[in-house]
């Protein structure tokens, strides 16, 4: 991609906000940071993602807590991904030099830096010379926990109750109050490294030479580039689809397998809102819809480490009393996501309130029985065979749909405004039944046949018959209305009608005409379909590559491929897309948002294919 410039100097007074997508993402796997266009990690939770927040700047510019690194003279910044990887230089342009951060987390495969939870930021002046400073201000657990520094030797070690982190330097560190500072130039040439380790046990503050961080800056570009050498895909998009790749390779979490929606909590959908949700757990859908993209890309490792997350963690059991699956999972498959606010942050440039947990994990979504048993149909067919254990499951879930898939639900877009017949949680258990027939009739595996048919047909013909507004012309939101939802746009995506039946084609234009604006497209229109919170939002970028496929199924390829690149200039300097795009052109939401890049991903594969 290309880089992003922006005028910057570092001041010792009070801190404003970058944009969302002002940013960068690195991570180990385990968690992430994410570092803005200035140098400052101004997010960063230890030691995974759902854990307590050690840097959130992002959510309060005075209490969040920050890793700022810059020159401390005027600069102009640029920011770019090491090609092929998951490394971010930052560099730094002033009028006596240029020099740049390599900010990454140590990965190799292997466990042995893991539990070190390692970032380090080497420092490099590359012509004549820079003064750079360095403030490294942590506040632990959302900034609610106390914390004492010390220096012990070279290092200054961070400690509150239960975790302790130790910042190392090749230049001069020195305590100030609760947190550590360095000032420091460099000539051309020159180099310092920072490293930001947990420690406590047996684990001991290390200082980080300039060797070592050499050693370990390639051993992770040689990491990630092996990990996208197994990339199948060779079409238009290239750097576009695996920057997506690399991303979601991001958002799983080694240790279970899981894959988070997103790395952030409470990142406005509308500046002012009160749209602002917690994103780092494993929501079913999305990891699902996760599983086929990597799959199209031929990554199958982490198909395999997400059906082992499922087997080991997400119980499939019917109790006869409740759904048998949450919507979400923590990433160490607990069920218990208690939604609260933290009412002492601001919110990102004043959007409170800031919330950790979920609520709508107590959600009923019928839609995401379909989304994985799709994900495990195609994981049967182009990885591996599922298990026969495997294959119980997917039949008790089957079972399960038979029985209530005519209930009222809160559908996908997990709307708090009371239950209603969503025509998108019809289809995907329509997909659930005929993806579990499939399945069985390729492996000639035991199943109720007769019965599945049975229903999968009757869902069929309550969606086409209640679905169907002869008003709008169009199939709508939920039964018996005349609200639009972009969420239909799945319908020929799942095949479950032609994409060129002359309905289909009907409601393409009407959903053109109501939700979609230069390519983007809005979920649905709040004031025609009240969801039970106040404000707007933006456009919803997943249903926008959604529009594309669409475009492409329905033989509209000039269309779509206009739609397609349209999109794609709305990514930031880096690839990367939060959830939503604001009526300016601006990143809303959590971000990077794994829903985003997955159908980025599936829209490029499909348009390059009828494009031949």
């Amino acid at each position: 991609m290309g880089v992003r410039v922006v005028d910057e100097g570092v001041s010792e007074d009070g801190p404003g906000y970058l944009p969302i997508a002002e940013h960068g993402l690195i991570g180990d796997l385990r968690s992430v940071a994410l570092v803005g266009t200035d140098g400052t990690i101004d997010w960063y939770c230890c030691p995974a993602f759902d854990a307590p927040s050690i840097f959130a700047a992002i959510l309060d510019a005075e209490r969040g807590g920050a890793f700022r690194l810059a020159a401390s003279v005027q600069a102009k910044t640029k920011q770019f991904y090491f090609p092929d990887t998951n490394v971010l230089i930052t560099r730094f342009f002033t009028e006596d030099g240029v020099g740049e951060v390599q900010d990454f987390m140590p990965v190799n495969g292997g466990d042995v830096e893991a539990e070190r939870h390692r970032l380090i930021r080497r420092v490099v002046c590359v012509r004549g010379s820079i003064p750079f400073r360095a403030r490294i201000a942590p506040r632990f657990d959302y900034g609610m926990r106390e914390h004492t520094v010390r220096m012990v030797g070279e290092a200054a070690v961070f400690e509150a109750d239960g975790l302790s982190l130790a910042l190392t330097a090749t230049v001069p560190l020195e305590a100030e109050g609760l947190d550590a500072r360095a000032d420091f130039k460099l000539s051309q040439g020159d180099t310092a490294v920072f490293a930001l380790d947990q420690v406590g046990g047996d684990v001991q503050p290390r200082r980080c030479a300039k060797a070592e961080a050499e050693e370990q800056f390639g051993t992770t570009v040689a990491y990630w580039r092996r990990w996208l050498s197994a990339s199948k895909y060779r079409g238009r998009w290239r750097e576009m689809v695996h920057r997506s790749a690399l991303t979601l390779k991001l958002l799983t979490y080694a240790p279970t397998g899981a894959i988070v929606a997103a790395p952030t909590t409470s990142l406005p959908e509308e500046l002012g809102g009160e749209r602002n949700w917690d994103y780092r757990y494993v929501w079913v859908r999305d990891a699902a819809f996760c599983v086929y993209a990597l799959l199209r890309l031929g990554f199958t490792e982490e198909a395999e480490a997400f059906m082992n997350f499922l087997t080991r963690y997400v119980s499939t059991c019917d109790d006869g009393q409740s759904a048998p699956l949450q919507i979400m999972y923590g990433i160490d498959g607990r069920t218990d996501l208690t939604e609260s606010e933290l009412g002492h942050l601001e919110g990102h440039q004043g959007s409170a309130p800031v919330r950790i947990g979920n609520a709508a994990a107590d959600q009923l979504q019928l839609d995401i029985y379909g989304a994985l048993i799709d994900s495990i149909y195609l994981y049967d067919k182009w990885a591996k065979p599922i298990s026969s254990a495997q294959w119980d499951n997917v039949c008790g879930l089957v079972e399960w749909v038979c029985r209530h898939w005519d209930q009222p639900d809160e559908g996908i877009w997990e709307t708090r405004g009371g239950r209603k017949n969503f025509l998108y949680s019809r289809l995907m258990c329509w997909v659930a039944i005929e993806r579990a027939i499939r399945i069985a009739n390729r492996r000639g595996l035991p199943a109720d046949l007769p019965r599945w048919r049975e229903t999968r047909d009757m869902i069929y013909r309550r969606i086409m018959q209640r679905g169907w507004s002869e008003t709008r012309q169009a199939f709508v939101q939920h039964e018996d209305g005349d609200v639009l939802d972009a969420a239909v746009l799945m319908m020929p995506l799942t095949k479950f009608i032609a994409p060129t039946d002359p309905k289909w084609l009907s409601t393409l234009d009407a959903l053109t005409n109501d939700l979609v604006s230069d390519s983007l497209v809005y979920r649905y229109d709040p004031l025609s379909s009240p969801d039970g919170l106040r404000g707007d939002e933006g456009t919803f970028s997943i249903c926008s590559f959604w529009y594309v496929e669409a475009m492409v199924h329905a033989g509209r390829i000039d269309e779509a491929r206009l739609a397609f690149e349209k999109m794609l200039t709305y990514a930031n300097h880096l690839g990367l897309y939060a959830e939503e795009i604001s009526h300016t052109g601006e990143q809303q939401g959590n971000f990077p948002q794994a829903f985003t890049h997955l159908a980025l991903i599936s829209a490029a594969f499909n348009l390059d294919k009828a494009l031949g």
